[in-house]
């Protein structure tokens, strides 16, 4: 077993290498933003009622921004999930009438029912239409994108991460080429990214390649494992403060907004995160190529170029060892290793999902943590680790398990 891993580790060493400078040149950005912003401890108290001149609250969406390369940042406790995040952007964003036209193949389930349920308070209950132009071999279907954008269309949404696809995540740079082919082709209304899971895995992000709002939680890169809750939307001013407007009110918008709690988290999570995201693409890439070597297919493929987001698909012949799989990440948590996982119909999936969350954070996919929807193809979904040592140590137990 061990002589796997080292193995492992020594075919990944440049893979490795080029991660670390990614997280160096991410952490000097960060700090940037910090000192920019004058960050001082002023800045970690909580607020109460309305939350007015909270300067903490405030502060923290501009750092959000310098870091992301964009005009402004909304970052709140009151944003619940990426999925509730998401949603607040759409909702301040489009009117009725409203096409959007999201040129990345289907969205992640859960954000589907915001896009078109029936009856649920959904934007298609609300009079906006959706349109989804499926990937051609995993990449844009440019001709039909091009025959597909209209006056009609006033958003063009893209989905960063592969979601419960076995496609790769897209790199900034396929999102700017994204970007410039729309905008090429004359549309001019906004370009809003899901940027879930991507965070700080390369040394730009969506918001520096053409996109006008990105979007992501808390709990996963950003965070840094020590955001408790919350979400951000980053990107240009105007669309910011139509966000802002919807997450409160017309009348106030982002004047309002308290944490009794305080935002030292927040903070503190936000100038970990680079190094976090580090650890949790490492431990993506030596799971990866040792399950690659017990004949596991998974994605995205070890090569010479790193990954765009932090979680990784591999798939299984057997429900049985897709949950043994799934288990053996839980058998590896600092928190309820001693559950016994049983799949279960989880709100928004369109079939019974097991998953390994033993962490600190609920639900946190920033920490080590995996996933599958029981169905056919068996394919489990890895993600996090706050830790390099803590992804070596799981990956002990799964090779245990499954060899």
């Amino acid at each position: 077993m061990s002589d796997i891993i080292k193995r492992a580790e020594a075919e990944l060493s440049p893979l490795f290498e080029q991660a670390e400078e990614i997280a160096e040149f991410n952490q000097q950005k960060v700090l940037d933003a910090f000192k920019n912003n004058r960050i001082a401890v002023r800045h970690f108290y909580p607020s109460t009622g309305y939350g007015y001149g909270d300067d903490g609250r405030d502060t923290l969406g501009r750092v959000f921004a310098d870091a992301f390369g964009a005009e402004a940042g909304l970052v709140s406790p009151n944003l619940l999930s990426g999925t509730h995040t998401l949603t607040v952007g759409l909702f301040g964003l489009l009117r009725p009438k409203d096409k959007v036209l999201c040129i990345t193949g289907m969205p992640y389930d859960t954000i589907r029912g915001v896009l078109f349920g029936e009856g649920n308070g959904s934007l298609r209950d609300f009079g906006v239409s959706f349109e989804k132009i499926d990937l051609k071999d995993d990449k844009p279907d440019y001709p039909a994108i091009a025959k597909a954008l209209s006056k009609e269309v006033k958003m063009v949404y893209i989905q960063r991460s592969r979601g419960y696809e076995l496609r790769d995540a897209f790199s900034v740079a396929e999102i700017g080429e994204m970007c410039s082919f729309v905008r090429e082709h004359g549309f001019s209304g906004v370009i809003f990214v899901d940027n879930c899971y991507g965070e700080f895995t390369e040394t730009k992000e969506p918001t520096e390649v053409g996109a006008d709002v990105i979007a992501g939680s808390l709990i996963k890169n950003p965070g840094g494992g020590l955001a408790l809750t919350g979400g951000y939307l980053c990107g240009k001013q105007e669309y910011i403060d139509r966000i802002a407007e919807r997450l409160t009110a017309p009348s106030i918008g982002a004047e309002v907004g308290s944490y009794a709690y305080g935002y030292q988290p927040f903070y503190q999570g936000f100038f970990l995160a680079p190094h976090v995201v580090l650890q949790a693409v490492k431990g993506s890439l030596l799971i990866g190529k040792c399950m690659e070597y017990l004949g596991y297919e998974n994605f995205p493929k070890i090569t010479e170029k790193l990954p765009s987001d932090i979680t990784r698909a591999i798939r299984f012949s057997t429900a049985k060892e897709l949950c043994d799989f799934i288990q053996s990440v839980q058998d590896s948590s600092p928190v309820d290793s001693f559950v016994t996982l049983e799949p279960w119909d989880m709100p928004g999936y369109d079939s019974k999902v097991i998953m390994a969350a033993g962490c600190f954070v609920s639900g946190a996919s920033i920490e080590l943590s995996a996933d599958a929807p029981v169905k056919e193809p068996y394919t489990a979904y890895f993600q996090g680790g706050l830790t390099y040592e803590h992804c070596k140590c799981a990956l002990k137990q799964i090779l245990k398990r499954l060899c």
